[in-house]
């Protein structure tokens, strides 16, 4: 990155420095046994902050305007004016029956995006009738054929919207989609949307649950989705980097940066090695975020983000399209800071979180309902978590003004220490050897887990205060019963059940297996897509559980890495 002379060099405006030296003096007699406080991410905050903490001189080359390098202010230039962010809620639970009807639901409260959330057996590449009865569709949906997809989306627009999918390595939920989009009649080149857990590095670092293929294996299906996405549906987003992964593990908001823009290079650099122009896969990286309660140094790190990135691209890669050295990203409020205790509390927490995203200049959002610390949401707390964003945006009107803290000292200055802190978490990845191999060797996830350790015995020891959990607030004896655990109806898993015994009965066994081993050979052929393998597995019948039990057995079963 360009240096910065940042903040004013001591001297330039003496008479400022002096009435800021007695102003500490008098602050100091006041308050004069205060402890130093520091952010979640390490740095220091001061109780004031002043021109002597910014140099505005620095603005063209640290700001700029939105949709300008290097976008610290926004990728667009209208920004949320011209281009709103989307409500993109997380829907997962029960039968796709059940899905369909929250989703419709939710677009009569003013929802406008889709996202597909598969039940934790998809997750760990299984279908529903190889795990326990008793866990199916109580985190996610049950979604094991093309014809599960073709009743979660029933009736939805999906050619006129960007749809999110959560899908992990081998994608056969994306697969599903485009297939069900050809049965509809529809181009699959004209539909926009992501393959919003395509970042496996992000799952081996902080999420085990999603581990089922070695890490090698891992590698190749995903630059091969990247490649058959990139030629055969130019809107779509095939990676989507997931920091939120990391900051809900533990990392602090400047490691889980940090180590989501080392993926990305990571990523990038496999695909220059595949011979790939950076110009034509870059524009298609998007991005996932965690928003934490720690208001201002969320929004910093959204904005040093952006700036990081934009240098990082243009000096690594040498792109000439600016769409390359845009971070575009999503954002969810953060599922670690909700509590048990008194859950209403956390209408608002996820308020907060939510403001610290916009402000930060967010392209979607997820508001977390106020009881998934407890259950998969209601009909009732997702209503409240859709009519937040309405509030925000209708009431409050926090879309008039792009990046309305720009020129705060405060926020310029944590801004600017917040970059400083990333790109050092970049540069001892870089050091490392580049992220695959931080994280094949345990190191991100030592560096997680030592995080995790200590703000959490913060929290044990009152140094961290959490309402209703370590205050001293006892829980309100209103006589209101506890929140609602959502699980799905016996009956309807019952049927769900009969429909994957039937849809296996119906199909073509010997187009099945033909597809099936033609997928297998495709790993032993360098120049073969495995991922249009995947796609024409599922056209041909295949359910999730059989096309990732055939590439495990190629690649081998993913275990996690651990530091030592």
């Amino acid at each position: 990155m360009t240096p910065r002379v940042d903040p004013q060099e001591p001297g330039q405006d003496t008479a400022l420095e002096d009435e800021a030296e007695a102003w500490q003096e008098e602050c100091e007699r006041s308050v004069p046994a205060e402890p130093r406080r520091f952010n979640r991410s390490g740095i220091e905050i001061k109780p004031l902050y002043s021109p002597l903490d910014w140099n505005a001189s620095t603005y063209a080359d640290d700001l700029g305007f939105p949709g300008q390098f290097p976008y610290t202010r926004g990728v667009h230039p209208s920004m949320h004016r011209g281009r709103p962010w989307t409500p993109r809620m997380v829907v997962g639970l029960g039968t796709p029956e059940d899905y369909n009807d929250r989703m419709r639901t939710l677009y009569e409260t003013g929802l406008t995006g889709l996202f597909v959330s598969p039940c934790n057996s998809h997750l760990r590449g299984y279908d529903a009738d190889e795990v326990h009865r008793e866990l199916l569709g109580t985190c996610g949906t049950l979604i094991c054929t093309t014809d599960d997809m073709a009743r979660c989306v029933d009736g939805l627009k999906i050619e006129q919207e960007s749809v999110s999918i959560g899908d992990t390595a081998p994608y056969t939920l994306s697969a599903m989609f485009l297939v069900v989009a050809e049965r509809r009649g529809l181009s699959i080149g004209d539909l926009a949307g992501t393959t919003n857990q395509s970042d496996y590095l992000s799952h081996y670092a902080a999420l085990q649950m999603f581990f089922r293929l070695a890490l090698p294996g891992q590698r190749r299906v995903l630059l091969d989705h990247i490649d058959w996405m990139n030629n055969h549906v130019p809107r779509w987003n095939p990676l989507s980097v997931v920091a939120q992964h990391m900051e809900e593990a533990g990392a602090t908001p400047a490691q889980a940066v940090g180590f989501t823009l080392s993926s990305a290079i990571q990523y990038a650099q496999d695909l220059i090695e595949r011979g790939r122009d950076p110009d034509q896969f870059l524009p298609r990286f998007s991005f996932f975020m965690s928003c934490s309660m720690s208001f201002f140094e969320e929004i910093a790190k959204f904005r040093a983000a952006r700036r990081v990135w934009a240098h990082i691209v243009k000096d690594r890669f040498g792109t000439t399209d600016p769409r390359s050295s845009r971070l575009r990203f999503h954002a969810q409020t953060s599922g670690a800071d909700l509590t048990r205790e008194q859950p209403l509390n956390n209408i608002a927490r996820v308020t907060v979180q939510a403001m610290a995203g916009i402000f930060g200049g967010l392209q979607s959002l997820h508001t977390d309902s106020y009881d998934e610390a407890i259950s998969t949401p209601t009909p009732s707390t997702v209503r409240i978590s859709v009519a937040t964003q309405n509030i925000l945006r209708h009431e409050a009107h926090l879309d008039d003004v792009i990046d309305p803290l720009a020129g705060s000292f405060y926020v310029e200055s944590l801004t600017n220490q917040m970059a400083d802190e990333i790109l050092h978490w970049v540069e001892e990845i870089d050091s490392r050897g580049g992220m695959y191999e931080a994280v094949r060797t345990g190191y991100v996830q030592g560096i997680i887990g030592a995080s995790a350790m200590d703000h959490q015995l913060k929290v044990d020891s009152g140094e961290q205060t959490i309402v209703g959990v370590n205050d001293g607030l006892p829980e309100p004896s209103d006589g209101r019963p506890p929140p609602e655990i959502s699980r799905p109806d016996p009956a309807s898993i019952d049927n769900y059940l009969e429909q994957l015994s039937a849809f296996r009965s119906d199909r073509d066994h010997g187009a099945v297996q033909r597809s099936l081993d033609e997928l297998g050979h495709a790993f032993d052929t360098p120049d073969e897509n495995t991922y249009g393998k995947v796609v024409d597995a599922i056209r041909a019948g295949a359910t999730h559980g059989e096309v990732c039990a055939r590439v495990r057995d190629v690649v081998g079963f993913g275990q996690p890495y651990v530091s030592v």
